[in-house]
């Protein structure tokens, strides 16, 4: 059992505050609003969602809960998130159930033995991260029973996120399954800044442009954790279209000078 370890810093400890909390980020004037009942649609293969602190990043990760939601909810959700400390193998894959303060998640077993290639069952790169943590209480708080798949990808250039991409597809092959990128923008710097850089590689994901997103970061300096996993999650799903569902920043939420931004995304079969 894999079990929290920003439980009580980045969210609520306890199971009762923490649903509270997540309800707060929807209904925040910042949010979408109350959770509707599941729909039945399933049009959305990926999304991109934020993993810093519910109180700074909460109401626009909502945003891609709230979408999911309304779309229809799917067998599997396989969430790929940056390594934040390295430790591990270039994309980690977890065989452990996780905790959470709103109870267990459970790992789906089948899908971790038919991943191949660059993505290797590696605990370590699981043990501190909370890139793939921050996101199950918000699943949970949609899904009262989802099954997932956790990847940590340490390694976040492009040929690594095209072949966790191929693993990914084969893995997944005839399961409703839905791909998650964990991701933080711009860090620390002013909000001018953070909406001008994120503005630019927001554009260049909505045209579902992988190579323009490395080459935006390389060009403007963007300080985006997550940019392996966008791209391994369009690459896994070949989406046909993206729809920007939120931007904003820490700043929104909390007074400060340098910012982070925030950016929700949801990318349609």
């Amino acid at each position: 059992m894999r079990y929290p370890v920003v439980s009580g810093r980045f969210y609520e400890s306890e199971g009762e505050l923490l649903h509270r909390q997540i309800e707060k980020c929807f209904q925040h004037p910042h949010g979408p609003g109350p959770a509707p009942s599941p729909g039945s649609e399933r049009s959305i293969v990926a999304a991109v969602a934020p993993h810093a602190g519910y109180m700074a990043s909460g109401p626009a990760a909502a945003h891609v809960y709230h979408e999911i939601i309304s779309d229809g909810l799917p067998e599997l959700y396989v969430i790929i998130g940056p390594g934040h400390r390295g430790a591990g193998a270039a994309a980690a894959v977890s065989d452990e159930d996780f905790w959470t303060p709103l109870g267990v998640v459970e790992t789906d077993q089948d899908t971790v033995s038919r991943m191949k290639g660059i993505a290797e069952v590696d605990r370590r790169a699981h043990e501190h991260e909370h890139s793939v943590e921050v996101q199950l209480p918000f699943i949970q708080y949609i899904d009262p029973s989802p099954r997932i798949v956790a990847v940590v990808m340490n390694s976040q250039d492009m040929e690594t996120a095209a072949e966790l991409a191929e693993s990914v597809a084969e893995a997944t092959a005839g399961k409703d399954a839905l791909v998650i990128a964990s991701n933080d923008m711009s860090h620390y710097v002013s909000r001018q800044r953070a909406g001008k850089d994120d503005g630019a590689l927001v554009d260049r994901i909505l045209d579902l442009d992988v190579e323009g997103m490395y080459r935006t970061i390389e060009e403007r300096r963007v300080s985006a954790c997550g940019y392996g996993p966008i791209a391994a999650a369009m690459l896994a799903t070949a989406p046909s279209s993206a729809r920007l569902l939120k931007y904003m920043d820490s700043g929104d939420m909390i007074p400060m000078d340098d910012v982070v931004g925030y950016a929700s995304v949801a990318f349609h079969r």
